[in-house]
């Protein structure tokens, strides 16, 4: 008997997983998260998926209820006998605790690739890590898929002239080199200290931006606080213009303010999670069709190497 791709999604995420589903010219499947009154959550798929293919769609971005909304997803599937179970998970929160970069702290993305597995997830499918190396945190395959396949044919559209590439920090250096290399452009570095999580504290642009229309690039938006700070310094060394492009807008606190208040022309964000309110100067571009591809040649065994490069063919 033949399995089959069965697409199911957790409550976060459901509005990504129905453009998925279409893109994959599949059904979204049926699953029904059920609540009772102290808080306390139960999943239930409302079809077989005996022997099937199943991914379960949800990034797992606050609060935590998401995380254990895909775990409890992972082991009903895995319990009800699916063939194969992939997690697709768009953002995926706690990258940024990757190490120990001070005594007595979790390694939090270390955790939640054991927690995944051990759910019972054979697979996981995913973009924009903040540290690529937390792929080597599993011991199942990870498909880490690039934002780059979609920022990128935008940037083209733009049709600037004179312009250049820039890093809001040095962790960023080598996702902007390689967007900027494929243009043949030049590339800047903002330099910063934080004096504390979410503030930063002194900033210094290394590279030349003086009549010049800057791209900012980072996987994570937050509070925007780097980026606005970035941005207002590269007009005041004499830039034309500044556009940020960051895949995750996780757009906590006064990040909206934040961004409006600034002097970006446009944040330009993908669809990895919800925007909690909108804004003139925010723009969402959809992955909706670069995971559909994903999900189309994961189940059919084919490669899927074109969707990492920076201008793959979504057919």
């Amino acid at each position: 008997m033949q399995s089959s791709v069965k697409i199911f999604s957790g409550t976060v995420s459901n509005y990504l997983a129905l453009a998925i589903a279409k893109a994959a010219g599949k059904k979204l499947s049926e699953v029904s998260i059920q609540k009772f009154s102290d808080g306390e959550f139960q999943p239930v798929f409302k079809e077989s998926v005996r022997g099937d293919h199943v991914f379960l769609v949800q990034s797992t971005c606050a609060p935590t209820d998401n995380l254990m909304e895909l775990l409890m997803m992972i082991d009903a599937a895995r319990r009800a006998s699916a063939g194969y179970i992939t997690a697709v998970i768009p953002y995926y929160g706690f990258a940024r605790q990757d190490r120990k970069d001070r005594p007595r702290v979790s390694i939090a993305s270390k955790l939640i690739a054991n927690l995944l597995t051990e759910a019972g997830a054979d697979r996981v499918m995913t973009m924009d890590l903040h540290a690529p190396q937390i792929q080597g945190f599993f011991d199942i395959p990870v498909d880490h898929l690039d934002s780059s396949a979609i920022f990128i044919p935008y940037i083209e559209n733009l049709k600037l002239e004179n312009f250049i590439f820039a890093a809001p920090d040095v962790g960023s250096t080598n996702r902007v080199r390689e967007v900027a290399s494929y243009f043949g452009a030049e590339m800047v570095i903002c330099d910063k200290y934080r004096k504390k999580a979410n503030e930063v504290g002194s900033m210094t642009v290394i590279g030349d931006v003086k009549g010049k229309n800057v791209i900012l690039i980072d996987d994570i938006c937050d509070t925007a606080g780097t980026l606005c700070k970035a941005a207002s310094i590269l007009m005041e060394k004499g830039a034309l213009s500044v556009r940020a492009f960051c895949t995750h807008p996780v757009l906590s606190g006064k990040a909206y303010e934040n961004v409006e208040n600034s002097v970006l022309e446009k944040l330009v964000v993908c669809d990895t999670m919800p925007l909690k309110q909108q804004s003139d100067k925010i723009e969402v571009l959809t992955t909706a069709q670069l995971f559909a591809v994903a999900i189309k040649n994961t189940f059919e065994n084919k490669s899927i190497t074109s969707l990492f490069s920076h201008k793959p063919k979504l057919v």
